[in-house]
């Protein structure tokens, strides 16, 4: 299905959100990028085959801002091919990455895009809080990274990170079922680098409580496997990769 509307005339920044069953934390994402103090902004919404209401609820967000667009997949394919409808249909300078389930600080783009500037970044991330029940912790991230340190453990949250098409061109998100974000980030390193973080919580990611056992298992045989498989490492290499990886984890707790 097309966008409700054509795109808008050269928007800076295009914002890929994928959509699956999130008809009750959509509209939050939506309003905390209506809320930024920076507005040359399309947003677009690519709902992933949704059994709820999420469809829906982005068409009426659309109709009442003219920056949202919204694109609907036939069935579920997942959120790389979700945040790859998006991307091919940006039209903005810089693309930048939010959830359905998660939310920016008003500030998040403009002190983001003039630290870009400063820096002559191609990719940049912040720090963010990661919202669990009532509880919120901060999580801060190094001044920059190169994609030799990225190997050793993830730094960059997707609902962070922005890239600069001026600097690498269209480059679509790694059809993997898990992983694929931090796969992305190494694809633009391998171009140029290094990634530069702002070390200021600019981001809410939303975690719903209770044990992450079962995930973090699958989330470690998957990054094994983009290891091994996208980005070619030998198995000694992937092991101390995986090793330093597991570490960091166990130290962020």
């Amino acid at each position: 299905m097309n966008s409700l509307k054509p795109p808008l005339s050269s928007p800076l920044v295009s914002i890929i959100t994928p959509a699956f069953n999130s008809a009750k934390v959509l509209p939050r994402a939506v309003a905390s990028v209506q809320a930024q103090s920076f507005d040359d902004w399309e947003m677009i919404v690519v709902d992933d085959g949704s059994a709820d209401e999420t469809f829906a609820i982005a068409q009426e967000l659309a109709v009442q801002d003219a920056r949202i667009r919204v694109f609907a997949q036939p069935q579920n394919t997942g959120p790389a091919q979700a945040r790859n409808r998006a991307i091919q249909a940006a039209g903005g300078r810089f693309i930048a990455f939010l959830d359905a389930d998660d939310a920016w600080l008003p500030e998040k783009l403009e002190r983001q895009l003039a630290f870009m500037q400063e820096k002559r970044a191609g990719l940049s991330y912040t720090g963010f809080w990661r919202v669990s029940g009532g509880r919120r912790h901060q999580v801060q991230v190094p001044l920059s990274v190169t994609r030799q340190q990225l190997l050793q453990g993830n730094v960059i949250g997707c609902l962070t990170a922005i890239y600069d098409r001026e600097v690498y061109g269209t480059v679509e998100v790694p059809d993997l079922k898990m992983r694929q974000d931090y796969a992305l980030w190494l694809d633009l390193l391998a171009r140029s680098g290094p990634a530069y973080g702002l070390d200021q919580p600019l981001a809410e990611y939303f975690r719903e409580p209770g044990s992450l056992s079962a995930n973090r298992f699958r989330a470690l045989v998957a990054t094994w496997r983009l290891y091994r498989d996208h980005a070619g490492l030998s198995r000694p290499v992937a092991t101390w990769c995986l090793s330093n990886h597991l570490m960091k984890r166990l130290l962020r707790g």
